[in-house]
């Protein structure tokens, strides 16, 4: 279906036309922020079906998110370059073949397997599915109203994976949490082509050597950080790994300063408010990652919450995330982004800061909710308007590659963040245990401490919002 037989169509056939499409992009980004989160509740369950080791266990989930965020770059580059729809569908066919192969996994290496090729599809599907919002949608509201809602999934899909992960695991099985993929995958994968237009690709050359030094320097920082959780920033390995992504992304940089279509424009960072909101892309995830690891341990280990009372647990923190996404395209215009960002970072700052005072007797009520509260209205007012100021005003050609750069820091956050938290559990857990400390105490240490330094770096997350241009309406300067 062309652009141009969209554009001619009676306006109400239009809006049901791009209600539908946003229904498929959303869906998809759903699906692909959905199983970072999704496998967490059943872990148990997969150790005792697949043989896992305790430190295997991990890669149940680092295997996706580590591939998810070290080819997210190369695969936004590509859907600007070979078609962002074409890369959308092939992306998802990717994920939901390795989503049907993981749910049939009879042994640990092909479930590992399978989840590596879902992060391939996952990189191939993602950068599309925000460039194809912002080409899609080119009107400034209806553009802002857009992004704020992928900016909902993106934020609230991490508690949403929980609460399906909870419901699969506890009623069906830990496999349904993937099999559940593949009819949602299938309906995608056939209605985009039909629905979805393909805009215009430029002809030219992947950047190749950016391509190579970008992809294996973040795959090898965040594998650097995912190692260090384990085995300590001392082991041989982590610093090997930690060096080399420092060097090829120092020589990225480099690359992409001189080539002349490069991997990541460095042109996307010349606006203060777009390098601000990537920042706080990065910083975000760090800090709330640790309440979705964290916390999810400990109603189970510590309070003894079945999986499906855990995954339900997160569900006022998930609906504030989506009732927010309804307000802030309202709010946006009035206000701007500096005073949404900067009180969306506080009220994230006091939530994480509140769950650093957990206690082994605390209950849901108010020790758990209160923070989870707090979370969801920050997290929905700091993170929706990032979408908007990222994407509003970047020029069309260059939408896969913001898309990509952006997506990058929420998953390369997201992972190093957790691998710095849980070091610092490991850390204060040996020393707890060398004073003579035992039992739940003794996680429940180590999971505070954690939750303290995700606070500080959700603080930092206010001292860059503060740096935003006050603007009456982003808006304003959308274009297509």
């Amino acid at each position: 279906m062309s652009q141009q037989t969209v554009d001619r169509a009676p306006a109400p056939a239009r809006r049901r036309r791009s209600g539908l499409v946003l229904a498929i992009i959303l869906t998809c980004q759903l699906m692909l922020i959905l199983d970072a989160t999704v496998m967490n509740v059943a872990l148990p369950r997969i150790q005792s079906d697949l043989g896992f080791s305790a430190t295997g266990l991990a890669w149940v989930m680092t295997a996706y998110s580590l591939v998810f965020g070290g080819l997210l770059l190369l695969g936004g580059r590509a859907g600007d370059l070979f078609g962002r729809r074409r890369m959308f569908v092939a992306g998802t066919v990717v994920f939901t073949l390795a989503s049907l192969a993981g749910g049939l996994a009879d042994s640990a290496a092909l479930l590992i397997t399978a989840r590596v090729v879902q992060g391939v599809g996952a990189a191939m599907a993602g950068p599309s599915t925000l460039a194809l919002v912002t080409t899609t949608f080119t009107e400034p509201k209806a553009r802002v109203r857009a992004l704020a809602l992928f900016s909902a999934m993106s934020s609230g899909g991490f508690a949403i994976g929980l609460i399906v992960g909870g419901l699969l695991t506890e009623w069906i099985s830990w496999r349904a949490a993937l099999f559940i993929n593949v009819p949602f995958g299938l309906a995608i994968a056939l209605l985009a082509p039909r629905f979805v237009a393909e805009p215009e690709r430029r002809r030219a050359h992947l950047d190749l050597p950016g391509a190579v030094t970008g992809t294996f320097g973040v795959g090898a920082l965040v594998f650097a950080f995912t190692h260090a959780a384990s085995d300590g920033w001392g082991n041989a390995v982590t610093l090997g790994s930690l060096t080399a992504g420092l060097v090829l992304l120092a020589g990225f940089v480099a690359i992409e300063a001189r080539t002349a279509l490069p991997l990541v424009p460095l042109r996307l960072f010349a606006d203060r408010n777009r390098s601000a909101a990537y920042v706080n892309f990065f910083l975000g995830p760090m800090a709330m990652m640790s309440m979705f690891f964290f916390l999810t341990q400990f109603m189970q280990d510590i309070r003894h919450f079945a999986a499906l009372a855990t995954g339900f647990a997160f569900l006022p923190m998930a609906a504030l995330i989506f009732t927010m996404s309804r307000l802030v395209p309202r709010l946006l215009p009035r206000y701007g982004p500096k005073p949404l960002a900067v009180t969306g970072s506080v009220l994230m700052v006091t939530g994480v800061g509140w769950l650093a005072l957990l206690t082994t007797d605390s209950t849901y009520f108010p020790a758990l909710l209160g923070p989870l509260l707090l979370m969801g209205l920050g997290g929905g007012l700091a993170f929706a308007p990032l979408n908007v100021i990222v994407m509003a005003t970047v020029p069309s050609e260059d939408a896969g590659a913001a898309g990509g750069v952006l997506q990058t820091m929420q998953q390369v956050g997201s992972t190093l963040g957790l691998g710095i938290l849980v070091t610092v559990f490991g850390s204060t857990t040996r020393t707890a245990a060398a004073a003579g400390t035992t039992g739940p105490q003794l996680t429940v240490d180590g999971m505070t401490a954690a939750f303290a330094t995700a606070a500080v770096l959700a603080a930092c997350t206010v001292l860059v919002a503060l740096t935003f241009r006050r603007q009456a309406a982003v808006t304003a300067s959308a274009r297509p």
